[in-house]
């Protein structure tokens, strides 16, 4: 698919490129290879397709045992733990179910707080809780119509800013804090779960890329 040419993240201050998945995978390897030279590798779960290009994730019913660990895409390291960086989360992506979590590092009960996006009803919704509190922000629209859209959800010291297709859409004024776990990085799911006590909430969809910029 297109290469990763997309606007700057919303604030000026996020000014490096801390990790790209270019999901340009062969079919043979199951290596999530990180494009940006800071060899921030992960592991392309076993039930994802790759097409050379994308990465597809397969349907599941929704919150329907059992758990399928092998739809997720995972990356351990904590140098994506925000920390109180301004961050930003970059993603190209195309789906028309109405559910999952697209992306996240940690979840709502991780020591530490954490990052998510999430599409209830195909609208995308982005999260950040720290330690000084929580920002979210939305769509505003559904965007599962089976097109190409370039989601990014920038986090600074003060505020929380969504950009669709390079235009902004959402702001949330307000600081979060320190954002530091031990959880893996997820693409298409939740890692701690096990569709009974705590859903997985899988994402269905195709992915061209995803990137992580932050800020020293």
């Amino acid at each position: 698919m297109l290469a990763p040419l997309v606007p700057a993240p919303a604030s000026a201050t996020v000014t490096s490129t801390l990790a790209l998945w270019n999901m340009n995978e062969p079919a043979i390897s199951w290596v999530l290879a990180d494009g940006s030279g800071n060899g921030i590798n992960g592991t392309i779960g076993s039930e994802v397709v790759r097409t050379g290009s994308t990465e597809k994730f397969g349907y599941l019913k929704p919150n329907t045992p059992p758990a399928h660990p092998g739809h997720v895409d995972q990356v351990s390291s904590s140098r994506l733990n925000p920390g109180t960086r301004d961050y930003a989360i970059t993603l190209r992506l195309r789906w028309t179910n109405s559910f999952g979590n697209i992306i996240q590092k940690g979840q709502s009960a991780t020591a530490g707080g954490y990052f998510k996006l999430q599409a209830p009803r195909g609208i995308v919704q982005c999260m950040f809780r720290g330690a000084s509190g929580q920002g979210g922000v939305g769509s505003g629209r559904a965007l599962n119509d089976g097109a190409w859209h370039t989601v990014e959800c920038m986090r600074s010291a003060t505020q929380v800013v969504m950009t669709v297709d390079g235009v902004i859409v959402a702001r949330h004024a307000g600081a979060t804090g320190n954002i530091s776990n031990s959880v893996p990085l997820s693409i298409a799911g939740k890692t701690h779960c096990d569709q009974v006590t705590i859903t997985c909430d899988y994402w269905v969809g195709e992915m061209d890329w995803v990137r992580i910029d932050a800020g020293p």
